[in-house]
């Protein structure tokens, strides 16, 4: 299989596909990419996502993480056909940026990069919320460094606040993307009303929501209007953090560092942990016809959307990809589609 967009991956990507789809259930996503919002960029439906590979230290970290491992699950990833990776100046407070540069080294087809500001820190690692001109430029700056690249393909808005300086940060992103050191502009995290603000100023190419079966927010109103105005949607958590994969159980979040902000989660406890794991076993059993992850059960159930053009997939060591993977092709019927909403 051969996938385009910087040149070419070759065919190392086959040796993730372990299990074989019936022929019926195979649509080959991988090789057909979809324009995301209004770019010139075509992506696979799943990126990798570089929240966690961050590590631990910090208020939204998945504890402590093997920065080689992390660089291998990225080039792993690309070479399996995934074409886009997003991070975030915050995660790990600009380590997981530093990580994914030492991944893009010596690539010869290097993947799409993206990556976001309005979160900053001080000495003392606390984290604040700015969206003031001059700092979303120093964070531009700061990311463009630690990245080692010339331009950010996509540059995001990664939460709307302060509120009131949304208009500020959003022109100057827009001023960053004229003078060409980023390539897109979108936002994360935005209300129907935040979206509409910020297309006043300058167009939105993309929006970055979380959305899973355990994350359905943005469903009634959110998804409509980006898909209405032409915005991409690229949703991060699509399997809940975890939860989803198949992989947790009691024990293991028990087990898990004091540092990993899953364990603070409302969906890592009870009472909605024992129907989380239900859920898990649906997602299981549906999976196992087709012989397929409950991981990418999970991922198919997210892009069964019409309005979302891919998937966050956060990856920490390359054995990761068996569970995800097949995600890029498989998807539901509508009998099993209506199957998981009893457990919703």
């Amino acid at each position: 299989m051969e996938l385009h967009w910087r040149g070419s991956v070759g065919e190392r990507g086959s040796k993730w596909r372990k299990r074989k789809l019936p022929r019926i259930r195979v649509c080959w996503l991988a090789m057909q990419q979809r324009q995301l919002g209004n770019t010139d960029m075509m992506i696979t439906p799943l990126g990798v996502g570089a929240w966690a590979i961050g590590g631990g230290g910090w208020a939204f970290g998945w504890g402590p993480q093997d920065d080689a491992d992390s660089v291998n699950a990225i080039r792993a990833a690309v070479d399996a056909g995934m074409n886009w990776v997003d991070t975030a100046a915050v995660y790990g407070l600009g380590h997981s940026e530093e990580v994914v540069a030492k991944a893009l080294e010596g690539m010869a087809a290097k993947p799409y990069v993206f990556t976001k500001c309005a979160r900053v820190w001080d000495e003392n690692r606390v984290i604040g919320k700015r969206l003031k001109r001059d700092s979303v430029r120093a964070e531009c700056e700061a990311s463009l460094r630690r990245l080692g690249v010339d331009a950010i393909d996509l540059y995001q808005m990664h939460w709307p606040e302060p509120d009131e300086d949304v208009e500020e940060g959003w022109t100057a992103m827009a001023e960053l993307q004229a003078e060409g050191k980023v390539r897109w502009i979108g936002v994360s995290n935005f209300s129907k009303a935040q979206m509409e603000r910020a297309a006043a100023i300058a167009p939105i190419s993309t929006l970055q929501p979380p959305y899973s079966m355990l994350t359905r927010e943005v469903e009634t109103e959110i998804l409509p209007h980006a898909g209405a105005t032409g915005v991409g949607v690229i949703c991060y958590s699509p399997m809940g953090r975890g939860m989803l994969t198949g992989a947790m159980t009691r024990q293991r979040i028990a087990a898990m560092p004091e540092d990993d902000h899953r364990k603070r989660w409302a969906q890592f406890q009870e009472p909605a942990l024992t129907k989380n794991l239900e859920l898990v076993e649906k997602l299981r059993e549906i999976g196992e016809r087709y012989g397929v992850a409950p991981g990418e059960v999970a991922l198919a159930w997210v892009l069964r959307r019409p309005e979302v053009t891919g998937a966050i997939v956060g990856l920490r060591s390359p054995a990761q990809l068996d569970g995800v993977i097949q995600g890029m092709e498989f998807r539901l019927n509508a009998g099993e589609d209506d199957e998981i909403s009893f457990y919703l």
